[in-house]
């Protein structure tokens, strides 16, 4: 079976996305289980980041590379499925589609996207997830989310949970009581904000705070007393931030899956997170959860308690250990398999 992936995305910079497009590349050829060919978008502009005019010329490019430029190099590829990273589907291609949801944020938190995003882009995204020959599921939790938010028929959901992040190079911990870390954006439902207010309460009441770390979009957010940003760290930076965390700290309100969990519990840094659907599947008890309103109770509880670190990255190592790129690569050999079975029923 001949896969087309568009790692087009993935060519816009470090994100969640790009690691998971190419760590999944990597894992579907090493399985040698199906062909993988890579096609992507080339010249597209910068990000719009406020810019209508900009924005705007990137979305037309996106949607003519959609419509015209990835069906005809499925054509020329000789593809027998297209895999869509992210939930949208090309007019015209006479093979079966799939597509990755990583969450159903837009659907469940609709009050934290635009209006316009809403009505164009979210619609785009819902139909696509109902009517894609597959849909891969990044947790149990989004797939539930699929099926009564979205409405895409459980049949055709396969959930294929990520592996651990990035690959980062062994570090050694500094010295010292450590930082607390925060890896991600800044979109709504991240809740940085929250995190932020309560990182500061925790400092006005600690004798000996230690300094909270932003490190990717979320960095331009840093300022405050104590909170460092460190845009787009590279790998092994980042590795550096995780060797010396005290804790990862998560206070997404909603989550798909979190690769920044798996990543920080692989390296043995202790997670923080608040609690929700997506989080417990992950964490399971490898992680001290708590709600958004405790943050700053849990923040002071996790700094100053070194048996329950020890503990934390104890059960986070074993825990990560379970989700492996490999078991994710079959998983989505399988939504491929389907998405073909039920395109030839179909024809």
């Amino acid at each position: 079976m001949r896969v087309l992936l568009d790692t087009s995305y993935a060519r816009r910079g470090r994100s969640g996305i790009a690691v998971y497009t190419e760590r999944l590349v990597e894992a579907l050829r090493e399985g040698k289980q199906v062909e993988v060919v890579e096609a992507s978008r080339s010249g597209r502009g910068p990000r719009g980041q406020g810019n209508a005019l900009r924005s705007a010329m990137n979305a037309a490019g996106d949607r003519a590379w959609l419509h015209g430029g990835l069906p005809r190099a499925a054509r020329a590829a000789g593809a027998d499925v297209v895999h869509h990273p992210l939930p949208a589907l090309s007019r015209g291609l006479a093979i079966p589609q799939v597509v990755t949801l990583h969450d159903a944020a837009f659907a469940a938190h609709p009050e934290g996207y635009g209006r316009a995003w809403r009505l164009i882009d979210g619609r785009l995204h819902a139909r696509a997830v109902r009517t894609a020959g597959a849909v891969v599921c990044v947790s149990g939790a989004t797939a539930a989310e699929a099926a009564e938010l979205l409405g895409a028929p459980r049949e055709r959901l396969v959930v294929a949970r990520h592996g651990p992040g990035q690959r980062l190079p062994p570090v050694s911990a500094p010295e010292g009581p450590g930082h607390l870390l925060y890896v991600g954006d800044a979109e709504p439902r991240k809740n940085v904000p929250g995190l932020l207010s309560a990182f500061a309460a925790y400092r006005a009441g600690a004798e000996h705070p230690v300094d909270l770390v932003l490190a990717g979009q979320a960095a331009t957010l840093a300022g405050a007393d104590g909170v460092r940003g460190e845009a787009d760290p590279p790998a092994p930076r980042l590795a550096e931030l995780l060797a010396g965390a005290a804790a990862l700290v998560h206070p997404s309100r909603h989550e798909g899956f979190g690769l920044t969990l798996v990543e920080a519990m692989d390296a043995g840094v202790p997670v923080l997170a608040v609690s929700n659907a997506g989080v417990r599947e992950i964490v399971g008890d490898a992680a001290l959860l708590t709600s958004a309103d405790e943050l700053a109770n849990a923040i002071a509880r996790i700094t100053s308690d070194a048996m329950l670190r020890e503990r934390l990255s104890r059960a986070g190592t074993e825990r990560a250990a379970a989700f492996t790129w490999e078991e994710s690569a079959r998983r989505h050999v399988e939504a491929y398999t389907l998405a073909r079975e039920i395109h030839g029923r179909a024809s």
